[in-house]
């Protein structure tokens, strides 16, 4: 069988920082001397592409999932959406997302806007693979 060892849905991993009060974060794998943890991402084009369910301190096992566009999710919001605004990783708040910006630059989108949010909020979506977005 050459799918032994898989898996779907949510999954867990070791913390490569403390992501403790994170749910609703983004996350993405990040390799530790071979071994695969959960970081915030640090770029505005990385793949973070699970959402953080259960956080833990640094070293300890937390749980994400990865985001599929057959399910919505909730996502912590930096500033405002309308429902159908494209969400982008926050660059200012690392794991958050917040409306695409109309400034000049590449950023990735993650998601759609189901519904209206609020700074702070976790905001519900629907994760859509975008992929590079040139403003």
């Amino acid at each position: 069988m050459s799918q032994s060892n898989t898996q779907t849905g949510q999954i867990v991993l070791p913390a490569h920082v403390d992501l403790t009060g994170k749910e609703g974060y983004l996350v993405k794998i990040v390799n530790a001397s071979n071994v695969a943890k959960f970081a915030l991402p640090t770029g505005d084009l990385d793949y973070a592409v699970f959402v953080l369910t259960d956080g833990d301190g640094t070293g300890e096992s937390v749980a994400a999932l990865p985001l599929s566009s057959d399910r919505n999710v909730r996502v912590k919001l930096s500033g405002t959406c309308s429902p159908g605004q494209v969400l982008v990783i926050n660059s200012v708040n690392w794991g958050t997302v917040s409306s695409l910006p109309t400034s000049p630059g590449n950023y990735r989108g993650i998601a759609i806007a189901e519904e209206p949010g609020v700074d702070g909020q976790l905001v519900k979506a629907r994760p859509l693979t975008f992929g590079k977005i040139a403003v």
